[in-house]
């Protein structure tokens, strides 16, 4: 993704701001702090078809029934920087899930290895057969 693509996509977001929960004092109470970041996936131009239903498979549980991608923070008490740490993530997820995998290669294992390795054996069982105690 270029840095286009990121600007656009960041104009697709909405934030809804609430309050956050646990321990905190009065200010708690007062302040909406905690961020919930959604992006509609489906209704997104910036992806093409493949791309969206890559990140509908791979970020499931984060997907509502409406095709929703939803991720909140409430990691810091203020409310900006929970926005931008929220935006990071979501940039974050949304480009490691667009890089693609590199397939991996079969590789053979040299034909100098095997033959060191059955040498080994070879020798390992010679001493365990030296050691055996026998009646004959």
């Amino acid at each position: 993704m270029s840095i286009v693509d990121k600007e656009e996509l960041l104009k697709e977001l909405t934030f809804k701001f609430t309050r956050s929960g646990g321990a905190g004092g009065q200010h708690v109470n007062k302040v909406s702090s905690k961020v919930l970041l959604q992006w509609p996936v489906l209704a997104s131009g910036c992806l093409d078809e493949e791309e969206k239903l890559l990140i509908m498979e791979t970020w499931s549980n984060r997907i509502n029934k409406d095709a929703v991608f939803q991720l909140e923070c409430d990691t810091d008490r203020s409310q900006l920087k929970n926005k931008e740490i929220a935006i990071a993530r979501f940039l974050n997820i949304i480009t490691t899930t667009l890089i693609p995998t590199k397939r991996r290669k079969k590789t053979k294992i040299p034909y100098g290895k095997v033959l060191n390795r059955l040498d080994r054996k070879a020798k390992q069982s010679e001493k365990k057969n030296n050691r055996r105690w026998s009646m004959d």
